[in-house]
């Protein structure tokens, strides 16, 4: 399990900054994975990767959201999710 990076002394109002970085990210990588997937590209090892990271994501996201309590739980529950996308969309971007 990777450590999330503290999210404690972010300011509430930029949970909407979060959440747009997160859609962006997200929108990139599933467009993405979508034409690898039309275009008969998508490897087995992507395929996996996309469950892994899932499951992966869903335990961070709750460790952080345990150890977070208080407006920055939402952020630190964000952060794993966010990390993995907008690393799978920079990884994809360079792949294509």
């Amino acid at each position: 399990m990777k450590k999330i990076p503290s999210q404690k002394h972010r300011h509430p109002a930029l949970l909407s900054l979060d959440m747009a970085d997160l859609a962006f990210a997200s929108w990139e990588t599933i467009a993405r994975r979508s034409w690898m997937m039309l275009s008969g590209a998508c490897s087995p090892l992507e395929y996996e990767r996309m469950m892994h990271e899932k499951f992966e994501a869903v335990c961070d996201s709750a460790m952080a959201a345990a150890f977070n309590p208080g407006h920055s739980m939402v952020s630190a529950a964000l952060a794993p999710w966010t990390h993995r996308a907008r690393a799978n969309a920079l990884r994809l971007r360079e792949a294509v």
